[in-house]
């Protein structure tokens, strides 16, 4: 693919490739550690991410970009904007809104039930999708997803970057973790705004239990078609630390236990001052990441045994 005159470089490491803006400055590797808001229960914790958008929506004028986050995390926010956008009440600021997805297994038809757009439309409902001033996925339906990620990327980077990245946080082996889909050892860095990554069956089995988990309407062949997916769109490290907000949700240890241990980790793990020992930590445990962002939100339930 021809880079020539895009703003974005291609990285290529060991079959995952990762695009930076040309611009990029230098990072600052500074550890501000995570401080967890425990609620007790998930509608609690969909309030409160909700708060997070209001108070955004107050503090700055016209347009709000977000990142939706998939899975059990956000499904209570989900249903709450979905209830909001049956009524008048907060047309306001639907109407400001640019969604974003955060991340997708390709290939794969941007109907099947084991994509997170179908999952978004499930819950927030038509209403929303109608009242929100765009909603951008990632393209999964595509043979050039390098192309159609760039479009994506350019679009996020014109309307100047997310205000709000919603976003989980996922257990990976060796009580490691990933944001997003940011995958151990796929040598994501933090200049890195989005990736496509080869696809590993633990993935495809936390994917497709997750979404059965979360009550998506999925069939046999949708998780046929989902098996065979090869890769994995995210969004990178530069995207998180770009952002201007970043508001976490841990809902689900109950049906996901792996993440007691994998989100102690984060809250305990002090990355190195020494910025290439700090790199590796990360590759290592790409949930670490959200430890360099200065305003990050935290919202966890009871069951993480904080």
């Amino acid at each position: 693919m021809n880079l020539n005159n895009s703003q974005f470089t291609r990285y290529e490491d060991n079959n995952n490739v990762w695009l930076s803006q040309n611009s990029t400055q230098e990072f600052n590797f500074t550890d501000y550690g995570i401080t967890p808001t425990i609620l007790s229960t998930e509608a609690e914790v969909g309030q409160a991410m909700l708060n997070e958008l209001y108070s955004t929506a107050a503090s700055k004028e016209g347009d709000i970009n977000i990142a939706l986050l998939g899975g059990r995390g956000a499904q209570e926010l989900h249903r709450l904007l979905g209830e909001l956008a049956k009524s008048t009440e907060q047309d306001k600021l639907l109407a400001r809104l640019n969604v974003f997805t955060q991340d997708a297994l390709a290939p794969l038809s941007m109907n099947n039930g084991f994509s997170f757009v179908r999952d978004f439309e499930r819950i927030l409902g038509d209403a929303f999708f109608k009242k929100i001033k765009s909603f951008t996925p990632m393209r999964t339906d595509t043979k050039d997803l390098e192309s159609s990620l760039i479009e994506y990327l350019t679009k996020l980077e014109e309307l100047g970057g997310l205000d709000i990245f919603f976003i989980g946080h996922g257990p990976e082996e060796n009580q490691a973790s990933h944001l997003a889909y940011i995958k151990p050892f796929s040598g994501a860095k933090s200049h890195h705004i989005a990736g496509i990554i080869p696809i590993s069956s633990s993935i495809l089995e936390h994917h497709i239990s997750k979404f059965k988990a979360g009550g998506s309407v999925v069939n046999e062949s949708d998780e046929k078609e989902c098996r065979s997916a090869e890769y994995i769109l995210t969004l990178g490290p530069a995207a998180i630390l770009q952002a201007k907000k970043v508001v976490q949700s841990v809902v689900d240890a109950d049906s996901a236990p792996a993440k007691i241990q994998t989100y102690a980790n984060v809250l305990n793990t002090n990355l190195s001052s020494n910025k290439e020992e700090a790199i590796l930590q990360l590759n290592t445990n790409p949930g670490l990441w959200i430890r360099l962002h200065p305003n990050t939100k935290s919202f966890v339930l009871p069951n993480l045994g904080l």
